[in-house]
């Protein structure tokens, strides 16, 4: 591999976390335990079961494309592989593990950007 791939393959794996990011991810686990424990019928191990399993993978790939790889994924996707396991929302844990640190609430419109220096607010 040369350089500019390298580069790019590290940006793959560990992009920025901005808010957008995070929050984009947190809502694509969120979503789809929702959809594991709501629709839990449809899931059950049998006929349907392939659409459950797209429905991981679809969501590990968006989650790795925003948020980059974290091992906290793979046990994730190895919970969500078991039967009834998969109605523990794994997907958010593992989202808000990997996102404690990476994200702030959206700034609003109406407040200016401040940083707290010690106990002053400066802007």
């Amino acid at each position: 591999m040369n350089a500019l791939n390298y580069s790019s393959l590290q940006e793959m794996l560990k992009p920025k976390h901005t808010p957008l990011r995070v929050w984009t991810a947190r809502g694509v686990a969120m979503a789809a335990d929702a959809i594991q424990i709501a629709i839990f019928p449809l899931f059950v191990p049998g006929g349907v079961s392939p659409v459950n399993d797209a429905l991981d993978i679809a969501v590990a790939v968006i989650i790795i494309a925003l948020l980059g790889w974290n091992w906290a994924f793979l046990p994730s996707a190895i919970a969500e592989l078991v039967p009834f396991l998969d109605l523990v929302p794994s997907w958010t844990a593992a989202v808000l593990f990997v996102t404690r640190k990476g994200a702030s609430a959206p700034p609003s419109a109406d407040q200016p950007n401040r940083i707290r220096v010690a106990s002053r607010v400066v802007e």
